[in-house]
């Protein structure tokens, strides 16, 4: 599997493997959220808050994925996600 996601996306695949290793994914009653570098982002229904994907990705393409939502996709299908019993909307402000 993990060769898989290295030849299929290569850096950031290598990011999302850390990422979920590291127990960075977090699903809220809400959202699926990743915890980056420097900031959170949101995954639903597939699709992310960040800059790469909302500019560096094609739309049309549907295996394009940032990394985070990649990590939350591999999280979900290892069961790594780190449940929260909250609502991720209401956590944000306090961030």
């Amino acid at each position: 599997m993990v060769e898989d996601i290295l030849a299929a996306h290569g850096d950031r695949g290598s990011r999302a493997i850390d990422a979920v290793g590291e127990g960075r994914v977090k699903g809220y009653e809400d959202f699926t959220v990743v915890v980056g570098n420097s900031d959170e982002y949101v995954i639903e229904d597939g699709a992310c808050t960040c800059k790469d994907a909302t500019y560096n990705l094609d739309p049309e393409d549907p295996t394009a994925m940032c990394w985070h939502a990649l990590a939350a996709e591999i999280a979900r299908s290892v069961g790594a996600v780190e449940h929260q019993d909250m609502y991720y909307s209401e956590v944000r402000d306090f961030i």
